[in-house]
């Protein structure tokens, strides 16, 4: 088998992956500016995706620009999720270089459109593909290849449930996140393709997390404030919408997030509690943005899930300029931070960049980690099922490293360049 990186090799972002010159494991862009894309789009056979995350989807319409028409495999979730990423990115930048891609090209990706549920085998490219549940977001995906001689597991971005701990006298039920049950599957493989994301990073407990979350959120409200959520729209805002749900939080949700929770309200299967979701957006207010709708928000004591997660666009937009002045207000911000972002901004100088304005910020701003990806432990804990297999390390910012500490440790880790061609 010959494993080729075109892209999320020593980085995050961009993720691509050519499977013995026949079969593409995802097609992503690279978050900058201006935005970064795979090395090359090649010509495959088949497309097989992982998740619905723009690193891992946000080119995937350019491959139909030219005569191929390959199929694309993915969980239903997956294939909603990536439509609704390149209408948004054809809104905000087609016809320039941020959007590689035409209407018609995502048009042609409904008509090759295959999707498959959770273990159950299929044939892309001459491989057998089967999708286990990797925990991460509704509808992701380990991906295990088997071309006859090899057996390639893909990880695609993964989360794990942790143990349950000891909290106030009794067993804490928060282990992991509420929209999704961290993965369980270990499926036998030859070689293994793991994420990195957060190979340096010990995640606090879920529950301290979100008891912290809730207690300041709160003590906002009674104090009289209001706070603004920035939320990534796939799975940190409906997670945070089921926060809200179990803690009896007044919440509004805006942005993107309201699309895709309505998307997402039809594969109940695919989240760890369909009643529990469906109590959540009962329990939400959804924004529309009407007649001054967001204005009168503002006053209303509740908690705003809204997007873009690091403040560079979106409904936040107008939401922070109308409550920054006020120190009994609050911005709680719920994701990673890219550097060069107004989220990262805000957080490092208590200022940010808000619609070409340099915006001071007098009410109060926290960060928590609600991280969907496997922290250090987890990592660890994952690849431990791996420890006879070689195991290539990607999607991360210190992939070297961590290969070295997993060789340290006695399995067989390396971190492939991009560009770099694997044989097994």
């Amino acid at each position: 088998m010959d494993i080729r990186f075109l892209g999320g090799a020593r980085e995050v972002g961009r993720s691509a992956i050519l499977v013995n010159d026949a079969l593409l494991l995802d097609f992503g862009m690279l978050t900058a500016n201006p935005p970064q894309f795979p090395l090359e789009t090649p010509d495959p056979e088949a497309v097989v995706v992982s998740h619905g995350h723009l690193d891992h989807v946000g080119t995937i319409p350019t491959l139909l620009s030219g005569d191929g028409r390959p199929p694309i495999h993915w969980t239903p979730p997956t294939a909603e999720l990536a439509r609704t990423l390149a209408r948004d990115t054809l809104k905000l930048h087609g016809g320039s270089y941020n959007c590689p891609f035409t209407e018609p090209d995502l048009k042609r990706v409904t008509q090759v459109s295959e999707t498959h549920d959770y273990r159950e085998p299929f044939e892309a490219a001459g491989h057998e593909i089967t999708f286990y549940n990797a925990g991460h977001i509704p509808g992701s995906a380990h991906v295990l290849v088997d071309d006859g001689e090899t057996r390639l597991l893909y990880t695609g971005d993964f989360h794990i449930d942790a143990a349950s701990s000891e909290a106030n006298g009794h067993a804490d039920p928060v282990v992991g996140q509420r929209l999704v049950a961290g993965t369980t599957a270990r499926p036998d493989a030859d070689i293994v393709l793991c994420e990195s994301t957060y190979s340096d990073v010990d995640h606090e407990p879920r529950a301290t997390v979100e008891q912290r979350f809730v207690e300041s959120v709160e003590t906002t409200l009674w104090d009289g404030g209001t706070v603004v959520v920035p939320a990534f729209a796939i799975g940190r805002t409906q997670e945070l919408m089921l926060v809200c749900a179990a803690h009896d939080i007044p919440c509004y949700v805006d942005g993107m997030g309201t699309q895709v929770t309505e998307m997402l309200r039809q594969y109940p299967s695919y989240v760890r509690d369909g009643e529990a979701f469906r109590r959540a957006i009962s329990h939400a207010r959804f924004v529309t943005g009407r007649d001054g709708q967001r204005k009168r928000i503002v006053d209303q004591k509740a908690a705003i899930i809204t997007t873009s997660g690091m403040l560079s666009g979106g409904p936040a937009m107008t939401y922070i300029p109308e409550i920054r002045r006020n120190p009994a207000n609050k911005i709680a911000m719920t994701g990673y931070q890219v550097e060069g972002t107004p989220g990262r901004d805000l957080l490092e100088t208590g200022s940010a960049e808000i619609d070409g304005r340099v915006m001071p910020v007098s009410a109060q701003v926290e960060q928590y980690d609600f991280s969907a990806h496997a922290d250090r432990d987890g990592l660890f804990e994952f690849l431990e099922s791996y420890r006879d297999s070689p195991v290539l390390i990607n999607h991360g910012d210190r992939c070297e490293a961590f290969a070295e500490e997993l060789r340290a440790d006695g399995i067989d880790a390396s971190a492939p360049e991009l560009g770099d061609v694997v044989s097994v």
